[in-house]
């Protein structure tokens, strides 16, 4: 019997461009008593600055903390890191993989997706990105890692807003928000941001994410000022039923389809998977709930370039939209032909 998705561990990737604030996130979790047990994957031990007092013993380059977190770096495979973690004593509640602040997140996100043995026992939860609001936007126009990291991102936690005044603020989170519409917005000054905010977000889990925010697949510039101890929400729904809602920051964009009318499953699904494959290496993120016609089921997927994986989830509910949403995320899509494709996939 295959794994439950309830029953894997949540794996969270965090990412963020160089000095954004990533060791600081990383502090808080092997140092704070907050009652869970994570595993933390770091490229390098010592860049993470823990006080020698905090580490209760050490064993290949596993360091156990005294708050029942473990750390641990990067040799080489992750694969055989993940595979490590699953069989030490007692499980963890979610384990977290630091990339390199230069690195694509795409390969560590794949890794879920083609590695069986991770499969079995792991599940990708969320991938979860730290900027600096005062170079971000310097970073954006000068290094691609910094626009692939944002466009990624599941959550997006914007440190160091103290550094910066309201119009900068303003105009940083417009540049976010070209990229990636849908991402979860935290605003913070030394990442204090709930860890429950940012760790087991089940953002992969399309089906509960949509239970818990049904705007998840909605445009939106949704921001919680965490840094004030309450949150502001604010949401753009888009309602172009049928139609493509598009934004553009210059070679990135994010697409968003939807129909209210069902889409026959003979010609979506070779139409997606004739889209990924073509034009898989421009799309970073994918997914969708889609309403099939003579299917009471909800079908749900998403995708990281060229992989897919989708399942029916559950049946929908009486009295609920039987519509489809769609969003691409990705360089230099095209536009129309992803329009015509999905057009002519839905039922007249």
């Amino acid at each position: 019997m295959p794994e439950s998705s309830s029953s894997k561990i949540p794996v969270t990737v965090l990412t963020g461009y160089l000095g954004a604030g990533k060791t600081t996130l990383l502090n808080r979790i092997l140092s704070e008593n907050h009652g869970k047990k994570y595993a933390v994957i770091v490229n390098e031990f010592g860049e993470i600055g823990i006080d020698n007092d905090l580490i209760i013993g050490a064993d290949e380059e596993v360091f156990e903390m005294n708050n029942g977190c473990v750390c641990c770096t990067v040799r080489g495979d992750l694969v055989r890191i993940l595979d490590g973690l699953m069989k030490r004593k007692g499980k963890f509640d979610a384990i977290i993989v630091e990339t390199t602040g230069l690195a694509d997140p795409a390969p560590v996100a794949q890794t879920f997706f083609v590695d069986e043995d991770v499969q079995k026992n792991a599940r990708l939860d969320a991938v979860v990105t730290v900027a600096d609001a005062k170079w971000l936007s310097d970073r954006l126009k000068d290094a691609p890692e910094a626009k692939n990291q944002i466009a990624f991102a599941d959550v997006i936690v914007l440190n160091k807003t103290d550094l910066v005044s309201k119009p900068e603020l303003a105009e940083v989170e417009a540049r976010i928000r070209a990229i990636n519409p849908y991402a979860k917005l935290h605003r913070t000054e030394r990442c204090q941001v709930a860890l429950s905010d940012v760790l087991e977000r089940g953002a992969f889990d399309l089906d509960r994410i949509l239970e818990i925010e049904p705007e998840f697949l909605e445009a939106g510039d949704d921001h919680d000022h965490d840094h004030h101890g309450h949150d502001h929400h604010h949401h753009d729904h888009g309602h172009n039923h049928g139609g493509l809602k598009h934004y553009h920051d210059e070679d990135m964009q994010s697409l968003s389809l939807r129909s209210d009318k069902p889409l026959d499953a003979t010609k979506f699904m070779p139409w997606l998977q004739n889209l990924v494959a073509s034009e898989g290496q421009k799309i970073l993120r994918s997914k969708g709930i889609l309403a099939f016609s003579d299917d009471d089921d909800r079908y749900v997927f998403q995708g990281v370039h060229m992989m897919l994986e989708g399942d029916h989830q559950r049946r929908w509910k009486d009295g609920e939209p039987r519509e489809s949403r769609l969003v691409f995320i990705g360089r230099e899509l095209p536009e129309q032909t992803i329009r015509d494709g999905f057009e002519q996939c839905i039922t007249t």
